[in-house]
């Protein structure tokens, strides 16, 4: 699957599985790079890497692009939090997603940051196939 098509279908999945619009303007790499809500997105390896993460996301992770896409996504919790991550994921692939996750994060320089009311769901393409999984959240103000 190209870049292109699996950043389309982080929008595609979210409309068809979560039932609203991630974006409110039509898709384009461009606006899913600016939208202004953080975006990420990890495959399905064993150990899921992000192979995604959009400007906004970028500057809380407080990483570049390449850094941010070489992580592993269970690393952008703290290890006390990663087994409540981990539950959460495995509503998500229950339920498809969840749209009420809170959880502290850390940064690409350890500085912890909250994250509420996030919306986690699956990246599932038309034929079915599970792509992984995507989160989508707004900072604190």
């Amino acid at each position: 699957m190209s870049h292109d098509a699996r950043l389309a279908l982080i929008v595609e999945s979210h409309q068809r599985i979560v039932g609203r619009p991630l974006l409110d303007v039509p898709f384009s790499p461009d606006a899913l790079w600016n939208a202004p809500l953080a975006v990420v997105a990890h495959g399905t390896e064993a150990d899921p890497v992000f192979f995604y993460g959009n400007q906004l996301a970028l500057q809380v992770f407080e990483m570049d692009f390449a850094a941010f896409t070489r992580l592993p996504s269970r690393l952008s919790a703290e290890p006390l939090a990663r087994e409540e991550r981990a539950l959460l994921l495995a509503r998500v692939t229950e339920f498809g997603f969840v749209d009420d996750y809170s959880g502290m994060r850390i940064s690409g320089r350890n500085k912890r940051f909250m994250i509420t009311q996030a919306t986690v769901w699956n990246l599932v393409d038309e034929t079915g196939i599970y792509r992984g999984q995507a989160a989508a959240f707004t900072l604190p103000d």
